[in-house]
């Protein structure tokens, strides 16, 4: 009789512990997606969207690249962005050049120094539902993803642009 308790106890306390992890992975998969968690493959290879200047404690250079979905949709004007849209924002120090300024005479010219950052957002209205459609990525100069505290910046800041479907930058062609 105490055998039959015992296995009783362990059978109820092995479904309990399954029937609890099972709700576990499940909760993990309910938990909406934001952020882009690897770079896409090839982005260095996209087009040019356009070209900006951060001054201030910024002080960078940047070039936002997209794929072909993304200058698609800028050349026809499409809005809101298709799903499949990915655009690629590449930052750098902004620094001068002595090189060219001995050809110019005077310090007029800035090119990119170090790499600082590389920010993705890609367009899946289904996975990313949460944040307007889009997700949001940042990774560091080394490569390396940014942390929580950075990417949770992404979306509140994108989400002041929704005349343009969040996002910032326009065509330059």
């Amino acid at each position: 009789m105490k055998r039959l308790v015992f296995m009783l106890v362990v059978l109820t306390t092995a479904v309990g512990l399954v029937a609890s992890l099972s709700q576990y992975g499940r909760a993990d998969e309910e938990v909406p997606a934001i952020f882009v968690t690897q770079k896409p493959s090839g982005y260095r290879d996209w087009k040019v969207v356009s070209v900006a200047h951060e001054e201030g404690n910024l002080n960078s250079l940047g070039a936002v690249l997209g794929n072909d979905a993304a200058i698609q949709a800028y050349r026809d004007g499409k809005l809101p962005f298709p799903d499949g849209t990915i655009l690629a924002a590449l930052h750098f120090k902004y620094v001068p050049s002595e090189e060219n300024d001995k050809v110019f005479g005077k310090q007029q010219s800035f090119v990119p120094g170090a790499a600082t950052n590389t920010q993705f957002m890609i367009k899946d209205s289904k996975k990313y539902a949460s944040t307007g459609g889009w997700g949001f990525g940042h990774f560091n100069s080394d490569g390396t993803l940014g942390n929580e505290a950075q990417m949770k910046t992404c979306f509140p800041c994108h989400a002041e642009a929704k005349a343009t479907d969040l996002v910032f930058t326009r065509y330059a062609p």
